[in-house]
């Protein structure tokens, strides 16, 4: 009586134990989890990191993409800085487009710029495009960021500090004392001063403690609050430059 009730159980295991090993022999659990691992892996290794944004109060941000065409706008502007192309940054531009406050204006003198000592505008115009892009209120589009944000110094002699972690000295020597490092801040030059021709004399207002501190930090990392900056309306339908210039 007791083995006739073991007999079916006995071949209820049996017939598992057959259908496990098929399994196994063809694609063993194990195995599939382990390829889903590694596609796991392989997923996240083939996506790209984000780029970490910088810090400081004045640090380049884009607010444009949301803006109808302002992605496409955005990408045409800087392909057309990469390849030095020209006609490409004619094309994105508008006829009347103001390019200083001297009565500059229009394609012909924009190509006569970019033309000029060995391309150099191309350099500047590369700067200023890595800056950020404010989407102003009147719908249109500003960079650098910085310019369309009313910076609390004095346009005419403020800066900013472009880069994370710039050091201020007490003199104009990188082995000085440190007095500050500063992180995309906006600070003001003062009086010049001939023997610091790589420095520039500055002061910059502690946000956090209100002090004001004097020092000196590289020139090649201060830009100057009127320095070159793009101004683009949309016009029928399509983003155009309406104003590329330097200077109030």
């Amino acid at each position: 009586m007791s083995v006739n009730h073991r007999i079916p159980g006995l071949l209820g295991l049996t017939l598992l134990a057959a259908l496990l090993a098929a399994c196994d022999r063809t694609d063993p659990p194990s195995d599939r989890l382990e390829r889903a691992a590694e596609d796991l892996v392989a997923e996240v290794e083939s996506s790209p990191t984000p780029a970490r944004q910088p810090s400081g109060p004045w640090a380049p941000r884009n607010e444009c993409a949301d803006m109808p065409g302002g992605t496409d706008f955005l990408a045409d502007l800087q392909a057309a800085i990469d390849t030095r192309d020209a006609d490409a940054l004619v094309a994105l531009t508008a006829d009347d487009v103001k390019l200083d406050f001297g009565g500059g204006a229009g394609h012909q003198q924009l190509r006569e710029r970019l033309a000029a000592d060995n391309g150099a505008f191309w350099e500047t115009l590369a700067k200023m495009d890595e800056l950020g892009c404010a989407a102003d209120a009147s719908s249109g589009i500003t960079i650098p960021w910085y310019f369309a944000q009313g910076v609390p110094v004095d346009p005419y002699t403020g800066a900013i500090v472009t880069g994370e972690n710039v050091p201020m000295y007490n003199a104009p020597a990188r082995d000085a004392e440190l007095v500050a490092e500063l992180s995309w801040e906006a600070v003001e030059r003062l009086s010049d001063d001939p023997e610091s021709e790589r420095f520039d004399h500055v002061s910059w207002t502690d946000p956090q403690s209100g002090v004001e501190k004097e020092g000196y930090i590289a020139a090649e990392n201060l830009r100057s609050i009127i320095d070159y900056r793009l101004i683009a309306s949309r016009r029928n339908n399509r983003w155009r430059i309406t104003a590329l210039l330097a200077g109030d």
